[in-house]
């Protein structure tokens, strides 16, 4: 028995006092509206409506049960209502998990404005470069950057490709020399992002051919900002995310090698649970992303 329905088709032949009217508002054959009380009365244990070819009515156990019956359809119905204008427009707490590195160079200084342009929205971001389980961890959605997304059952949006520079401040290059190619690395300080998908290896390749170099560092460490400011102190060499150094490249703070061979890229993707009932917050937040990476890009 589908509880709910047989609910609505009592309420219906009560209150409309006929099975074949409430039969016809339902849309349900008078074989159903039957079937559906007979069960009803089942499972309540007493009889509801006393009922002859002709005429029905309600017996005492039915009067007192419909009207909590009556209540009960109508608080759903209630709920429901409550729900409509989180279903059209975007509000509520948007809970989001985001590299550190990714979010101040990039997101950041926009996110103001898409909180101006949803006021009854509320932002939780938590800017952690470890790879969260947003399901079990409560997100509605994550930041995740990959050479190679693993599969699973997270829907996955494409948002940017990160090629990647090898690079160093000019005074370190003047000091050990800039590698003319991969093997030329073996004798230099290598700065390790240990999180990265690549943090033991640098592969290179040029003409089908590609040289995998392992990486030997004396410092590791967990931030992609920390690798920058090494590399601006001429402390090392490292493989880094263009985005993050362009402005370093640009202004001559450091300055990259091996630019006639090509690299390992990042591909950053929002992933969230479902695609079924993406709230409208969620949806906002996503094309929010989608403009601000496409923006970059141009």
């Amino acid at each position: 028995m589908d509880r709910l329905t047989a609910l609505k088709v009592f309420r219906h032949v009560a209150e409309l006092g006929s099975f074949a009217e409430a039969g016809r508002r339902l849309g349900l054959s008078p074989a159903a509206i039957s079937k559906n009380i007979a069960e009803l009365e089942a499972h309540v244990g007493a009889r509801l409506i006393n009922r002859t070819t002709r005429r029905m009515a309600l017996t005492e156990e039915g009067r007192l049960y419909l009207e909590h019956v009556t209540r009960g359809l109508d608080a759903l119905a209630e709920a429901d209502q409550v729900l409509c204008p989180i279903k059209t427009a975007p509000s509520g707490t948007l809970r989001v998990s985001a590299p550190m590195t990714v979010t101040l160079t990039r997101l950041s200084q926009a996110i103001p404005g898409f909180l101006a342009h949803h006021p009854e929205l509320k932002l939780d971001l938590h800017l952690d470069d470890r790879r969260v389980d947003i399901v079990r961890e409560g997100f509605d959605l994550a930041i995740r950057g990959s050479d190679n997304l693993e599969d699973s059952s997270l829907i996955a949006r494409k948002l940017a490709v990160m090629p990647h520079a090898l690079c160093a401040a000019p005074s370190y290059f003047q000091k050990h020399g800039k590698p003319g190619t991969p093997a030329d690395l073996k004798g230099l300080d290598h700065i390790r992002f240990s999180l990265s998908g690549h943090a033991d290896t640098w592969d290179f390749t040029r003409e089908g051919r590609t040289e995998r170099i392992a990486v030997a560092a004396r410092y590791s460490v967990s931030s992609s900002l920390a690798v920058r400011d090494a590399l601006r102190a001429g402390f090392g060499i490292s493989l880094m995310p263009r985005p993050y150094v362009e402005d370093d490249l640009r202004d001559g703070r450091l300055q990259s090698a091996l630019e006639d061979w090509s690299t390992v890229e990042t591909t950053l993707y929002a992933v969230y649970p479902s695609r079924q009932h993406v709230a409208p917050k969620l949806r906002a937040f996503l094309d929010f992303l989608v403009g601000v990476f496409d923006r970059a890009a141009g």
